[in-house]
């Protein structure tokens, strides 16, 4: 089971965050900081709830709750991230933390029981939570670099009007290449 699950929810986890890479590779620095409205979170808020929410959750994963003492979730939501640096070093950061944290785990760890705010979620019921919520943020970082991408977004899946010719090349190959998305995107 480990094989599939662990291994499936790692390389999804992995794709999240090379959307979420790629989306901020085509926005300008000040983009970053930028919100629409004071209701609306700037792609640093997004990235700085995402790193909280990762160190929190990861760090001790099988054996404190994942809603430890020193996260201050409310100053998440601050715009106080001055640098682009800053920003990818937290990103970075919180994704270094899952990794581990998912990478250390053996098919047994699977069935135990850990514990989020007090409720108790299996190990993989918590691993399906996160890979709820971080795509959830993943897309808001993703629309808005999308917006905020002055006309000159490189989309991150299949371009509009390419569904054929992306169908075309999919089925004409062998059915086991990985990140064939990717390589399609190179090309086209």
């Amino acid at each position: 089971m480990k094989a599939n699950y662990l291994d499936g929810a790692i390389k999804q986890f992995e794709y999240y965050k090379m959307l979420g890479d790629k989306a901020m590779e085509q926005i300008p620095d000040e983009m970053f900081f930028r919100q629409f409205n004071p209701d609306c979170n700037s792609i640093s808020i997004i990235v700085k709830h995402l790193w909280g929410n990762m160190l929190s959750r990861w760090t001790d994963f099988l054996t404190t709750d994942g809603e430890k003492e020193w996260r201050h979730r409310d100053a998440e939501f601050e715009n106080d991230i001055q640098t682009k640096e800053d920003l990818l070093q937290k990103w970075n950061e919180g994704w270094a933390c899952l990794f581990k944290a998912l990478n250390s785990l053996t098919e047994e760890d699977l069935s135990k029981t850990v514990y989020i705010r007090n409720m108790g979620h299996t190990v993989t019921e918590a691993i399906n939570r996160q890979l709820a919520h971080y795509p959830y943020h993943i897309g808001q970082i993703v629309f808005i670099c999308k917006m905020r991408s002055a006309g000159k977004w490189v989309s991150l899946s299949i371009p509009k009007g390419k569904s054929v010719t992306y169908n075309k090349v999919k089925f004409s190959r062998s059915k086991h290449i990985e990140h064939f998305t990717e390589e399609f995107l190179e090309k086209n």
